[in-house]
């Protein structure tokens, strides 16, 4: 397992040393760590989604340890980042992803795990289990993308309901072709196609209504489809779906970018 790590750090640096010899300009893969956003003091950002927002986040209610409570994704990355550039705004970091959920599961604990938070700045990222699941029933594998995007709607209309002022970021399911390692998995190009071309039709949802909302559309699978040009895409999602400590990284690069450019005084005052 050691040798396994030092062999990906290897990997990255090579990668990082290649790029930077031919004249790659890094920022416009790995996103610009020099912009932050300005918040009001006491700012509640609300993560919502399913495992790769998750992360393993510690469930427990009475568990104020933040190193198990955010869990390991992008938000932990972000709560570290943005807590060291700006501890005087004392920002309130809240993980309510769960791992194999869809929208409509969302829907369902909407109203417990989103309005009752009353987050300032909402971020969600769905899409990928509708998939998934369409892929196993039968039909084609096609997603309800009505159900889709009606569910969708359904949770950023209430959300903006509940508050008015609300920010909301939305990120693109992804997907990258990548050989699972799970054992008996059974994948190739065929079904990587017809999974992508299934995920491509969530993301025109999530686009279609992140204008709807006014909200920042962040392009996740554009970001990695980029990226991958340069890093191997096993280092980036292990498994073609779970982002790697590197995948989190840069879909947390990208978001502070994203929220940056479209909010640079974002809730001040």
């Amino acid at each position: 397992m050691t040798n396994c790590w030092v062999r990906v750090g290897a990997f990255v640096l090579c990668a990082v040393s290649v790029a930077a010899a031919a004249g790659v300009h890094a920022p416009s893969v790995r996103g610009d760590q020099s912009q932050l956003p300005a918040f009001q003091t006491g700012s509640r950002l609300l993560f919502q989604g399913d495992s790769i927002t998750d992360m393993q986040r510690d469930r427990r209610t009475d568990h104020w340890d933040q190193n198990h409570i955010l869990g390991h994704s992008f938000v932990f990355l972000l709560s570290a980042r943005l807590g060291l550039e700006m501890p005087q705004a004392e920002l309130a970091f809240i993980n309510r992803g769960q791992g194999g959920n869809r929208v409509g599961d969302l829907r369902k604990r909407w109203q417990t795990d989103a309005i009752e938070v009353k987050p300032d700045v909402l971020t969600v990222l769905v899409g990928i289990n509708d998939v998934w699941t369409a892929m196993k029933q039968t039909g084609g594998g096609k997603v309800a993308l009505a159900e889709y995007e009606a569910d969708y709607r359904f949770i950023l209309k209430a959300s903006r309901q509940a508050n008015p002022d609300l920010r909301i970021v939305l990120l693109d399911p992804f997907i990258l072709p990548v050989q699972s390692p799970r054992p008996n998995a059974s994948e190739g190009p065929e079904l990587y196609a017809t999974r992508r071309a299934e995920t491509d039709k969530c993301r025109a949802v999530v686009a279609k209504l992140a204008k709807e909302f006014d909200a920042v559309h962040l392009k996740t699978q554009d970001v990695f489809d980029a990226a991958a040009q340069q890093i191997a895409p096993e280092l980036l999602l292990w498994d073609g779906i779970h982002p790697t400590p590197l995948g989190h990284e840069l879909i947390a690069r990208h978001w502070l970018k994203q929220i940056s450019a479209r909010w640079p005084q974002i809730l001040s005052k």
